[in-house]
């Protein structure tokens, strides 16, 4: 039976977690860019984690794209590209699962380095797909400069955060005023009878 300390800390990390998925909720039903969106979870992602580093790469056809960071990467955001079949973040959208290397990434063979990137010589690396309508659209990575044995919870809430980043893509393609014209009751109900007036 778990001690009283350990089912406090336990607690304490679920509360974490509910408190981060809530703000990220917010997020969405705000009216803000995709980018102030995606900045928001990016620093949220960081606090919940202690990582020293989280990027968003969103699909451009083939490539994966850096479009969110909690670094100083503005000069390369939109220009560091790799494609599908390129590096860990690549392997991790065309295989649509979660990667947990908790030391040494930079050695693994499917590692790409980028030079311009200071994450290249980070030593843990967990990272999961953005999935929106059922197909990866993106992946978000959390980086830690020394090892890292990433925990159940960080993966599930990663994996977590993955979906709702691509619900955010989603909504994002949603014209501000198609949500006010639209009929939200026929979208679920397709044919639905509307009353006499």
């Amino acid at each position: 039976m778990p001690k009283p300390k350990e089912l406090e800390s336990r607690l304490q990390r679920i509360e974490q977690q509910l408190r981060l998925f809530q703000k990220v909720s917010r997020f969405m039903v705000r009216d803000m860019s995709l980018q102030q969106i995606l900045q928001g979870i990016v620093s949220l992602v960081v606090e919940f984690t202690q990582c020293d580093s989280c990027l968003v790469y969103l699909c451009d056809g083939d490539d994966l794209v850096l479009c969110a960071s909690n670094s100083h990467h503005e000069a390369q955001m939109g220009r560091v590209r790799l494609k599908l079949n390129e590096g860990l973040t690549g392997w991790v959208a065309r295989e649509r699962t979660l990667l947990a290397i908790s030391r040494e990434a930079y050695r693994d063979p499917r590692f790409k380095y980028f030079g311009e990137l200071p994450e290249d010589t980070f030593e843990a690396f967990l990272s999961s797909p953005v999935i929106a309508r059922n197909r990866v659209v993106g992946v978000i990575n959390v980086q830690h400069r020394a090892a890292h044995q990433h925990s159940g919870g960080e993966m599930e809430v990663l994996t977590t955060l993955g979906e709702q980043v691509g619900c955010a893509l989603a909504l994002a393609r949603m014209a501000p005023a198609l949500v006010e014209t639209v009929n939200h009751a026929e979208l679920a109900v397709p044919g639905l009878m509307r009353r006499p007036a």
